[in-house]
This record gives structure tokens, C-alpha cells and sequence, in this order.
């Protein structure tokens, strides 16, 4: 099992390299069409993406709790089934009978669920296009390059492309939109998690913070004297240097002050959040959504993340602490989009790189396909399942080989329920999204 610390390098390593591929053919270059989209547009709306970075194990964060769809979920998991009683019940509002529970350390969510605020989206992957089990097996299916690796489907999952482009869908969103952040210095798309393909634009380029903030320069206190100190060093920073180290440095130096004078009109924000990292990260969020007079923004995309879910070996443990932080961390950035009365506003989702094996071995599960993932916000038509769940036998009609689940739902279509949403046009999807085309629901009915 990789390490977080070997994960992040691949990862980074794998967003960096995009800028020297080359653009999937059907994206076009979105600076011709960003002053013409939505330019009157008055309303504020955000997008907040929390991307679970090793691959969630989504088939124990929604169970059966009937007693026999329960035994087989059993049977399958062996080890790594949670015991039935501890299951948090979840109801439907939409008149489901199903019956299913959600994991133990999810009780915040569950609540959220049956408040109708939270839905959840059924089997969610990448796909290059619809396939069935049969497709999948035959030569030549048209099935996701490099399925089970961790920073190529991360990379999928950001770009909703099915090969190397150099930007991501979130980014692709902000080309379109940026006219209607005119009046701002800040950048359409900010990440409290690094460096991440999800926002990278043609044009836009990811604002990039600490969930704690950017950190000034030491020796500059705000007196007279340090201001003068301060301007002369601005000066030199803005000299022509023809040593390339030199300018890139002065570029990065110049880009840090500035983004240091952003953060001081971005208030602290009273709600409590939890002193998590996923925590951290969400609180300064809030912060940003709390300041977009100040800054001028009507349109807001967010990233975080949560290492670790990689879950070869000790699963069991390690899942249920990052559920618990997911959940809680959640739970108080919703209450911090009511305090603000943005919560209709602003919609948050999870994604990640990919699931789990159904089967065990032995200590955890291994890569997987389809997933499942959530939704919140004041906005979604929540207390539902979207999508199909699978169908959960070993060598049944969904499974590719030890429970890897073919996604019933892909990317393309997940995604793009949220942009349009957000405000890109039908005859826009395509631009954001170039499959999806190939798919029967540009809109899976999850926002109103």
C-alpha cells in the first residue's frame, strides 16, 4: 500500500506533467467563449468539491439493513462487514422502501439525509462511454485507460476526460463563468488542498491556501518603517531579471504578497468547526464564501481533500476515523453556509479516485471501479438515491472480478448536473464535458 506521502508526490507529479499534454480534441479553447456566458448574471452560487484521495471503499458507507440483502453483503465482505446492529438507519423521502443504513461514524450525514439536505448518488466512475459486463470482457471495449491506478483515475475523475488534458472540469466551469467575477483579484477557483487538475483552467489559474492562510513575510509588522521596507522590496521583486531562478522567484514572492494582502478582508468565521484537517480546510472556505462581497465574486469553485483511503490493510480502523472526520466536517460546513444564509447557494460533493473490491483480502480491499458519492446542500432534493446501486454478487452482472463494480453512473453525467446547475448552458455541457454526448442523463435531477 502506498504511503500518503508517495500518493501526494505521484499525484502532484501527474497534475504537473498535464501541462505538456496534449488537449483531449474536443475541448475547445474556452477564452472564446468566457466574456459571452452569463456576463448579467447577479445571483452568488459555490462549488465545493471534497476529493477522498485512495479510493473511498463506498460499499460499507451504504449497507442493507434488511436481515436477508444483509447476510449476502455479509457473506461477501467476510472480515470487513460492519455488524448490522450498528447501522444507522436512513429514510427515503421520496417514498423508496428499500431498506439501508449508513456506516456507524456517519451519524451527522444520516441526519442530514433524512432532513432531506444530503442525497446520495449510486455508483459513480469513470466511463469513456455506457458498458456492460459483456462489452467489458470483449476485445477492444471501450473501457477507462489505466482503470486501478491512484493518480491517473484521480486525474479522470477531476478532468472528465478520458485521456491526458491540461485542464480540469471544474477549471473548464471557471473559463466559462470568470466574466462574472470581474471586479475580483481573486481567482475563480481556490484550493485549500494544493495542487489539484480539478481547477486548472485554460485561462484560470487556482488561488492556493493554507486552510490556516498564507503566511507573511517575517519582519514586516504594519509600522511606517516596515511599510517603506516593504514597498522597496516590492520594487526589487518587480525588476526585469534575466537569471530564470531569479524570476521565478520573484514571480512566486510577488504572487505570495499579494495573495497575503487577499486574506487580510477575508474574516475569521465564528461557527465551530471541528479540529480536523478536513476541518481546517472547510473553515477557510467558509471564510472565503463569508468575504465574496468584499471580494467581488458572484461565482466561487472550492477543493479539498482527505488522504488515506487506500485501504489495503486495516481498513476497518482506518475508514471509520475518516468517516468520522468526513461527516462532522461536513455537518459544520453546512450549519456555516445556513449562519451565512447561503446554504441554497452552495453545493458540496465528494469524489474519489475510485472504489472498492466487494470481496476482501483479508486485512482491507483493493482497487475498484464504481462508487458511490454525496451530495449537500440546501439546494439538493436530498433523502434520495440516485443512479442504480449495483447489483452486489460476486460474478453477478455488475461485477468485472472480485466486486469491481461497471459504473451505472459516470463522471460526465455527476458532474455536469452540477454545472448546469451552477449556471453553464445546455449547448456549453460539451465544452466542460466532451463525452458526454454518449450519455442518457446530462442531468441526474439532484439540484433543483
Amino acid at each position: 500500500m502506498d504511503s500518503p506521502t508517495r500518493r501526494s508526490f505521484i499525484r502532484q507529479a501527474a497534475c504537473a506533467a498535464l501541462g505538456a499534454s496534449g488537449l483531449v480534441s474536443t475541448i475547445w479553447d474556452l477564452r472564446k467563449l468566457c466574456a459571452a456566458t452569463l456576463s448579467d448574471a447577479t445571483d452568488y452560487k459555490a462549488l465545493v468539491c471534497v476529493f477522498l484521495y485512495g479510493g473511498n471503499d463506498a460499499n460499507n458507507v451504504i449497507i442493507p439493513h434488511d436481515d436477508a440483502g444483509y447476510a449476502s453483503y455479509a457473506a461477501a465482505r467476510g472480515v470487513l462487514a460492519i455488524p448490522q446492529l450498528s447501522l444507522l438507519p436512513i429514510t427515503f423521502l421520496d417514498g423508496d422502501t428499500r431498506d439501508f443504513g449508513f456506516h456507524p461514524k456517519l451519524p451527522e450525514l444520516q441526519s442530514l439525509f433524512n432532513q432531506g439536505k444530503l442525497a446520495m448518488v449510486a455508483n459513480v466512475g469513470t466511463l469513456v462511454g455506457p458498458i456492460t459486463k459483456s462489452d467489458y470482457l470483449s476485445v477492444g471495449a471501450a473501457a477507462p485507460p489505466k482503470q486501478f491506478s491512484h493518480a491517473d483515475q484521480s486525474v479522470q475523475w477531476q478532468s472528465s476526460a478520458p485521456d491526458h488534458t491540461n485542464s480540469g472540469w471544474g477549471g473548464r466551469i471557471a473559463d466559462l463563468l470568470n466574466s462574472l467575477n470581474r471586479n475580483s483579484s481573486v481567482s475563480l477557483t481556490i484550493s485549500v488542498a494544493g495542487t489539484n487538475t480539478f481547477e486548472v483552467g485554460n485561462t484560470v489559474v487556482p488561488f492556493q491556501v493554507s486552510p490556516v492562510g498564507n503566511f507573511a513575510l517575517a519582519g514586516f509588522n504594519g509600522s511606517a518603517n516596515a511599510n517603506i521596507r516593504l514597498q522597496a522590496f516590492k520594487e526589487l521583486l518587480a525588476q526585469p531579471h534575466n537569471n530564470l531562478l531569479e524570476q521565478a522567484y520573484a514571480d512566486r514572492v510577488t504572487r505570495s504578497i499579494a495573495d497575503n494582502d487577499i486574506l487580510a478582508v477575508v474574516p475569521a468565521f465564528s461557527t465551530a468547526f471541528p479540529n480536523t484537517d478536513l476541518g481546517k480546510q472547510l473553515k477557510m472556505v467558509a471564510r472565503f464564501i463569508n468575504a465574496r462581497g468584499n471580494l467581488g465574486m458572484q461565482r466561487q469553485i472550492f477543493f479539498c481533500s482527505v488522504e488515506g483511503f487506500d485501504t489495503h490493510s486495516g481498513q476497518l480502523a482506518a475508514q471509520s476515523g475518516l468517516l468520522s472526520e468526513l461527516s462532522q466536517a461536513l455537518a459544520a460546513f453546512y450549519s456555516a453556509t445556513v449562519d451565512m444564509g447561503v446554504d441554497q447557494q452552495v453545493t458540496t460533493f465528494t469524489a474519489s479516485d475510485f472504489g472498492r473490491t466487494f470481496t476482501t483480502n483479508g486485512v482491507g480491499s483493493d482497487h475498484g471501479w464504481g462508487s458511490h458519492q454525496f451530495v449537500l446542500g440546501g439546494a439538493i432534493q436530498g433523502g434520495r438515491l440516485y443512479g442504480t446501486l449495483p447489483t452486489l454478487a460476486i460474478g453477478g452482472p455488475d461485477d468485472t472480478g472480485q466486486g469491481r463494480w461497471i459504473p451505472t453512473t459516470s463522471v460526465d453525467e455527476f458532474s455536469a448536473t452540477m454545472a448546469s446547475w451552477f449556471g453553464v448552458a445546455a449547448s456549453d455541457l460539451s465544452t466542460v464535458f466532451p463525452n458526454i454526448g454518449r450519455f442518457a442523463h446530462p442531468n441526474l435531477g439532484f439540484l433543483s
